[in-house]
């Protein structure tokens, strides 16, 4: 006779802790691996986001808020999460835990009315997300969201040609030194038919996220020694 399958304590408020935190535990530094622990145990199961302001972040992990700040800009740059930043620090932010690193399959709500909203609004997280691209979303980009979603494109293709897109961004700004960002929401249009298209395995996008996210630290910091060079004073 098998033993009885292990039995919950408490059925409720637990988190499914698999391969996706593994994965977080070898990447983070400990203070941002605590920190995505606490999004994990707060998010809302069924889409991975949770609103929270930092000053509720630094108290739930033990932190300064200027702690939190650093750790969350980790969690960016690592596309563990996608992050659209409040207006300011006393505002909850809006933060989704990406697809690598959350266990759950994300459920868009099931009515007509609002599920083209809630699609838009994951287009602009993942588009807020990256540092390469400064579009304000306008009618425009809003329209094809929209056309998108007529068409039943997942939000995953959407996000896909996001990372496929901003790695090429990422590459020529780094090869140049320079250039424009990405400025509208068209600029993945073909992208998302390539994604489409390629039907790659979901290893492939877990290691293109990761490439992303280090050709976007890299640039970051080729940006940030450029302007500390340009601003240095001339010592005479």
């Amino acid at each position: 006779m098998s033993d009885p399958p292990p039995k919950l304590k408490h059925p409720t408020g637990w988190f499914a802790a698999g391969r996706e935190v593994t994965h977080a535990l070898e990447l983070l530094s400990d203070g941002a691996f605590k920190l995505y622990i606490y999004l994990c145990l707060h998010a809302d199961r069924r889409s991975g986001q949770l609103c929270a302001e930092q000053a509720r972040l630094a108290k739930a992990v033990g932190k300064s808020r200027r702690s939190v700040v650093t750790y969350l800009d980790e969690l960016r740059q690592r596309g563990v999460c996608s992050i659209h930043a409040a207006v300011n620090q006393h505002v909850g932010g809006q933060i989704e835990i990406c697809d690598a690193f959350w266990p759950y399959d994300r459920v868009l709500p099931s009515t007509s009315g609002g599920a083209l909203p809630a699609f838009i609004e994951q287009t602009k997280r993942l588009l807020a997300a990256r540092r390469c691209i400064g579009i304000t979303f306008a009618e425009a980009d809003a329209r094809l969201a929209a056309s998108l979603f007529d068409r039943h494109i997942p939000i995953e293709d959407v996000e896909h040609a996001v990372l496929l897109g901003c790695a090429r961004k990422y590459v020529t700004l780094i090869n140049r030194q320079r250039g424009e960002l990405i400025a509208s929401f068209s600029y993945f249009a073909n992208v998302i038919e390539e994604v489409r298209e390629l039907k790659m395995p979901t290893e492939y996008w877990h290691h293109l996220q990761m490439r992303v996210a280090r050709l976007e630290q890299q640039w970051t910091q080729m940006m940030a020694a450029g302007e500390s060079t340009t601003a240095a004073p001339i010592l005479g």
